[in-house]
């Protein structure tokens, strides 16, 4: 049997040539092509757009903050409530009128203590007659003083309204008190005397009404 001739080696020696050359190429392909894909994960990771690209290559996701966005915390927005508005005391105020200038011999004249809330804000005020004195005087006389001879003393709280009062009135019968509700002979003098009324209320003192008995 005739073995192959010097033409058929070299066929086979070209084909075994090229088989190789065709497989290196296809193994630097491949790497170039893996390659590729790798570059691709890793920017795809970079940025967070697709974890689908992450899972392939199991590259942790990238949590650290991008560079457009800022890591430092920000103050909160919520607006300080303001505190609520109380009753201003400064502003409660007590007056002294009397009904008359003056009075005949026989009139007895009427003393009025007003409290006036002068504030933006209702206030609680103790109007009772431990908080309240109506007081006359003549000079440094002191004539007379509701606190004297008062019977008891009784507390009696009131909310008073922004700009409203609340009054409280007494007849005066032109006697003359001490401390201590000790009787007293003597009497006011008359005939065009003039007198100072006064109202207090707790620790506030009235501007002074002055009237005159004939």
């Amino acid at each position: 049997m005739r073995g192959p001739s010097d033409a058929v080696y070299r066929r086979r020696r070209l084909f075994v040539g090229a088989a190789l050359l065709i497989a290196i190429a296809v193994v630097f392909s491949g790497f170039a092509v893996a390659g590729a894909f790798s570059g691709n994960a890793e920017k795809v990771s970079s940025t967070g757009a697709a974890a689908g690209a992450t899972g392939t290559t199991g590259a942790a996701p990238d949590t650290s903050p991008s560079a457009g966005s800022s890591s430092t915390p920000t103050a909160s927005s919520t607006p300080t409530p303001a505190p609520t508005p109380t009753c201003d005391q400064n502003l409660v105020t007590v007056a002294a009128s009397t009904d008359k200038a003056a009075y005949g011999p026989e009139e007895n004249p009427l003393l009025t203590l007003k409290v006036t809330n002068g504030g933006q804000m209702p206030c609680d005020v103790n109007i009772g007659t431990s908080q309240m004195e109506f007081l006359v005087t003549s000079g440094s006389d002191r004539i007379f003083s509701s606190r004297d001879c008062q019977a008891k003393s009784e507390d009696l709280v009131k909310t008073i309204q922004p700009g409203a009062s609340e009054t409280a009135n007494f007849p005066w019968p032109r006697n003359r008190t001490v401390e201590g509700c000790q009787p007293v002979q003597a009497k006011p003098g008359a005939g065009g005397a003039y007198y100072v009324f006064t109202a207090k209320l707790g620790s506030k003192t009235s501007p002074k009404a002055v009237f005159k008995l004939n």
